[in-house]
């Protein structure tokens, strides 16, 4: 079986990426073989086409919503299940995995698109494209498409494979406004060594990459009758932060979970602010408070506190609740702290609740209660044996947000990397306004706090006929509140993308469907069980629309008669 054409095409249209993967394989042996398809893609992406043509004939996947889906599949397939054609394969990625039989002699061209939003993290997009061919390719190639028309400030790519005469098979074009990277290697370049034949093409190809920013009150772009807003202000003090960590110290954190945590505290306090107060708690069934308020992070009390850090030992059971609760009573009772200051918590645990109270819904319940919108709560996950599903709701219910930490080596590395995504808060309280009468479907535009390095994005439909779309952003920022005054010209913006060979067709249509659907998404969770019904509707309706694989969907993968005919590709979630 030869891939004989291995080609990745990705457009990005102002932080929009669409990728299309296209494998070509043919059947070298004189009788049939399995022909295999993988691609893994971002977790965050969504699948939006496939299809594979055997001879010819074309056999797309087919999205519909995932509970009809799943009855056609089990009428179809009468004896045993087969795993879904989709898995979680890692931090970032999951993979889309596809085997078809075909005859002596006879090609198949599969074909794989997804879509994403970029998110900026720490001051850039990235754009991460996973490449495993497991053997040489004749014709190989990446080619990525970048078009901000607000200027690209600095790209780099990067690879986790690359070699001397693998860079020269790189080559990267750029002006002002689009950046053209290709990655075409002979197969030659492709060798491990000349006597070999076995690739060096397996690993990650990132495109790292920033755009300008000029305006004030962040920039819009408007196509066909959708309009984006992206707002990433700079330069502004930060707020002083209140953080407390609050540490699960129970038995199953001993050994090198606990020697990492301790590892990334000790980093972490060295990246408090002077003006920053901190304290820390830390739990097993019994709950302990390394001070009974919180402390000014001035170089005395950081180094009391690192001292206090590398006495941190694991055993016991896991009072989450009381921790928490604990942890709010402290802020709570918190004086003399900056005027404008932000509050939070970070809790970091690797298992369930099981000392104290071990019901989850009551702990949410309890915590929520406490927190009362007055502090963010943000819920790390150590490894796989924590339940997922309940750290994010505990911390999407309160501000914040969940993230698992894997169990490798570089674990103290992830734990320092999340506190410096929260680490400068600069806005709090910031509401985008847009004119009612002339806009709707609008994405979730206030939001508590915005951290350096970020971005907030608002899309909408312009709903009449508009010649100018007025916007106001409301914020307090350290030092004042805030109002910024912005009016977008319609028309004059709807030309920057006309004859773009880049753009894909209404592009911020789509960009608003995806947002419209992750954020809908995102709330079902912390909903109570009626809004929960009516939010996935209206994210399964949207799903549908724009034919995306969500976890609402599934996509009925059709293959040639005689084999097992029906597969599903489903989105997995990180709560599983």
């Amino acid at each position: 079986i030869e891939i004989y054409s291995l080609h990745v095409d990705c457009k990005v249209t102002s932080r929009f990426a669409h990728t299309v993967v296209t494998s070509k394989i043919v059947n070298r042996a004189n009788e049939s073989r399995e022909a295999t398809f993988e691609v893994e893609l971002p977790k965050s992406a969504f699948i939006t086409n496939f299809s594979m043509s055997i001879d010819s004939k074309v056999y797309p996947g087919i999205i519909k919503e995932k509970a009809s889906a799943q009855k056609e599949y089990d009428a179809a397939v009468s004896h045993g299940q087969s795993a879904g054609l989709v898995k979680i394969t890692g931090r970032k990625l999951e993979q889309f995995h596809v085997s078809v039989s075909i005859a002596a002699a006879s090609k198949v061209t599969f074909e794989l698109a997804y879509e994403e939003l970029l998110k900026r993290q720490l001051g850039k997009f990235e754009l991460l494209i996973k490449v495993r061919p497991k053997q040489l390719v004749k014709h190989f190639q990446i080619d990525v498409h970048i078009f901000e028309p607000q200027g690209i400030r600095f790209l780099e790519t990067d690879s986790t494979f690359m070699t001397n005469e693998l860079t020269e098979a790189l080559t990267k074009v750029q002006n002002e406004t689009k950046a053209h990277i290709l990655f075409r290697p002979t197969v030659d370049q492709q060798k491990i060594n000349p006597e070999l034949d076995e690739t060096l093409l397996n690993g990650d190809f990132v495109v790292r990459y920033d755009v300008r920013r000029g305006a004030t009150a962040g920039d819009i772009q408007i196509v066909s009758g959708y309009f984006v807003h992206y707002f990433a202000p700079r330069e502004m003090p930060v707020f002083p932060k209140n953080v407390i960590f609050v540490i699960d110290r129970s038995g199953s954190m001993a050994g090198r979970k606990i020697e990492q945590t301790r590892d990334a505290l000790s980093k972490i306090l060295q990246d408090l602010r002077p003006e920053d107060h901190f304290s820390f708690i830390t739990f097993n069934s019994k709950v302990g408070e390394w001070k009974s308020s919180l402390l000014q992070a001035t170089a005395e009390n950081v180094a009391s506190a690192a001292g206090f850090v590398q006495t941190l030992s694991a055993s016991g059971g896991t009072d989450i609740n009381r921790a928490l609760l604990t942890a709010v009573s402290m802020l709570d009772k918190a004086e003399r702290l900056p005027g404008r200051s932000v509050s939070m918590m970070i809790l970091l645990t690797d298992g369930q609740p099981t000392s104290g109270e071990s019901n989850v819904e009551v702990i949410q319940e309890n915590i929520q209660k406490a927190v009362n919108g007055k502090y963010a709560l943000f819920c790390l996950g150590f490894g796989f044996d924590v339940s997922y599903k309940f750290l994010e709701k505990m911390a999407l219910s309160n501000g914040g947000i969940a993230r698992r930490i894997y169990e490798n080596a570089d674990a103290a590395l992830q734990l320092q990397g999340f506190y410096q995504e929260v680490a400068t808060p600069i806005l709090m309280k910031i509401e985008m306004q847009y004119p009612e009468n002339a806009i709707e479907g609008v994405t979730k535009n206030n939001f508590k706090l915005f951290f350096e390095g970020s971005e907030i994005i608002v899309s909408g439909k312009i709903s009449n006929e508009l010649d100018l779309l007025p916007v106001e952003i409301k914020a307090q920022t350290h030092a004042s509140d805030l109002t910024l005054k912005e009016e977008a010209n319609v028309k004059e913006k709807e030309q920057v993308f006309q004859n773009q060979s880049y753009v894909f067709g209404n592009f911020i249509e789509r960009l608003w469907a995806y947002l419209t659907i992750q954020q809908l998404l995102e709330k079902s969770i912390s909903a109570e069980e009626e809004d929960k019904k009516t939010l996935e509707a209206q994210a399964l309706e949207l799903s549908l629309q724009y034919n995306f694989v969500t976890p609402l969907t599934s996509m009925v993968v059709t293959k040639p008669t005689g084999q097992q005919q029906t597969e599903l590709a489903n989105k997995p979630t990180e709560a599983g």
